[in-house]
């Protein structure tokens, strides 16, 4: 991913790092904490130009395995925006007679506006994969046919089978993309739809269109998208100012 690309939904230096957190503190914002051994629901206590503070988990393992972990990635969803940033040197500390958490105000967060959660289309060739299995159990194969942080369209190259609807869980949907690497997320299947396409015969070919919603994604997962994203985006413009 290009720097320019990279650069617009970065917040750095003391001050716009910490006005991101103000605002978190200010609204309440659930943060997801996730480290190598799992994840638990945090909010933040208290931040300056130092350090920041944040509530314990509810699972006292958790709360001793998370300070040998090093370094924690921290997401929160907010109404209009995405927040994500790393922490490392976690200690524990106090809050108002409270144990909680205490770390390095982090040097940089990425804010990425609900705007900028665009849709790409994915390339014809090679063609992109997901691989799950229905509800009822038996695997299954999808045709990736565009992405974004927030989900995924596929085609379906069989019979849809009976009594799939609106809601349906499928919690290992694995998104194939082919040199840019794979991921595993948990999605809810959000709208039932078909593709319509006249073929050179004059024949209509109807393929039926699945719209998933990611309900669960790491940090990490959410990074990787988002480059793949604007790699595919930048191909297509390139290859649309190649034919102009």
């Amino acid at each position: 991913m290009r720097e320019a690309d990279n650069e617009q939904y970065l917040k750095r230096g003391t001050l716009a790092v910490l006005g991101v957190m103000k605002d978190l503190m200010r609204y309440k914002t659930p943060l997801m904490v996730s480290f190598a051994r799992g994840q638990f629901i945090s909010h933040l206590l208290a931040a300056d130009e130092n350090r920041v503070l944040f509530d314990l988990g509810s699972n006292n393992l958790m709360n001793h395995q998370i300070l040998e972990s090093g370094e924690i990635n921290i997401a929160a969803e907010t109404q209009g925006a995405k927040v994500e940033f790393s922490l490392g040197d976690l200690q524990s500390a106090d809050f108002d007679g409270l144990p909680a958490f205490s770390a390095p105000l982090p040097d940089l967060v990425w804010q990425i506006q609900r705007r900028e959660f665009f849709r790409v289309m994915a390339p014809l060739d090679p063609v992109f994969w997901c691989h799950s299995s229905w509800p009822d159990g038996r695997a299954t194969r999808f045709r990736l046919q565009d992405l974004s942080l927030g989900g995924v369209g596929v085609l379906v190259d069989e019979a849809l089978p009976e009594g799939l609807s609106v809601g349906d869980k499928f919690k290992n949907l694995r998104v194939e993309l082919g040199e840019y690497g794979q991921f595993e997320v948990e999605a809810q299947l959000l709208h039932i739809g078909e593709r319509s396409v006249v073929t050179g015969k004059n024949e209509t070919l109807v393929t039926p269109r699945l719209s998933f919603r990611f309900t669960v994604i790491e940090p990490v997962q959410a990074r990787q998208l988002q480059q793949v994203i604007f790699s595919l985006e930048r191909l297509a413009r390139d290859k649309a100012n190649r034919f102009q």
